[in-house]
């Protein structure tokens, strides 16, 4: 393993927030934007990306003439590996927004089941208007990704009575039962009565969630993406929402956000939020954590968790 000994920081709190750093380590800070503070490209060996927006500044990892790794603070890492190029380490921060994001999962269920959204609505006109809903109770949830975040809603949702039928990318047991295949996607939607995505992006899960299983859920069934955007067609879905046969509650979407004038923001049957799933009270110790422990691995030249790129590793 080729040995690092400068870090760069996306933000100067942050930075703070870790020192004093482990021995051989120094840190400079770096917004990807600007110059560094407190050193040279020439010399950072690792970059810790900024948690907003950090795809828009990924073409920087280009002019790092020495990068030997780079660290998320977000799970996905979709367009990180290619960014950094093969011969730099890539970790995600997999486990660190797992159960805010879970959190937000059954909080956008709730809400869109119940009606709370319109009840917002309501509210603004001094509307009382009470209507059976569904409840979570009794209903067939499919649960499309089996990861960290997955397996956090899947025992939120235990309490609540509900059937959970898992997807994975591919078919097989493990200790808590049986996964499914992604291939099996638009079979299952057809008995089930909730879709909840919390699948990475790649090549193998663009689009997955299009057309075909779209249209093979029930009528007024539910769809529910905090995962990446680009997993669920996002025209298929404004087509199946737009008419009102289904319901979205969604914390990413593609492009994002959306542009003013798209439709699924005029449409009742969709409840949207601005991709808030990891960015919670919960955030930030965790997030401090992890690179606590990643950076102790670093100096000790052992290989730091959640490795998503060998690289020099």
């Amino acid at each position: 393993m080729h040995n690092i000994r400068t870090v760069s920081f996306p933000d100067q709190q942050l930075f703070a927030d870790l020192e004093p750093l482990p021995g051989g380590l120094r840190g400079v800070v770096w917004d990807l934007r600007s110059d560094p503070q407190g050193g040279t490209l020439a010399e950072i060996d690792a970059v810790i990306l900024p948690y907003i927006d950090a795809g828009a500044v990924l073409p920087a990892l280009a002019n790092v003439p020495g990068l030997k790794f780079v660290q998320t603070q977000s799970t996905g890492f979709d367009g990180v590996r290619e960014a950094a190029g093969p011969a730099a380490g890539v970790s995600s921060a997999a486990g660190v927004h797992a159960a805010a994001t879970a959190e937000l999962a059954v909080g956008l269920i709730l809400a869109k089941l119940r009606g709370i959204d319109q009840a917002v609505r309501d509210q603004l006109q001094a509307a009382w208007r009470p209507e059976r809903r569904q409840s979570l109770a009794d209903r067939r949830v499919l649960l499309a990704g089996v990861g960290g975040i997955g397996q956090e809603i899947a025992k939120r949702l235990e309490p609540f009575e509900v059937t959970v039928t898992r997807v994975g990318s591919a078919a097989r047991d493990d200790d808590h039962g049986h996964v499914h295949a992604s291939s099996e996607l638009a079979e299952l939607a057809a008995s089930h009565d909730i879709l909840i995505s919390v699948l990475p992006l790649s090549d193998q899960t663009h689009h997955l969630i299009g057309e075909k299983v779209l249209s093979a859920l029930p009528d007024g069934a539910l769809v529910v993406n905090v995962g990446r955007g680009a997993v669920v067609d996002t025209a298929a879905l404004t087509k199946e929402v737009a008419s009102g046969r289904l319901q979205c509650a969604i914390d990413v979407v593609d492009p994002e956000p959306l542009p003013a004038d798209h439709p699924l923001w005029r449409s009742p049957n969709a409840l949207i939020t601005p991709h808030i799933g990891g960015n919670a009270s919960a955030f930030e110790p965790r997030m401090v954590k992890l690179l606590s422990q990643q950076l102790e691995a670093l100096a000790a030249g052992r290989l730091p968790a959640n490795l998503v790129q060998n690289g020099p590793f």
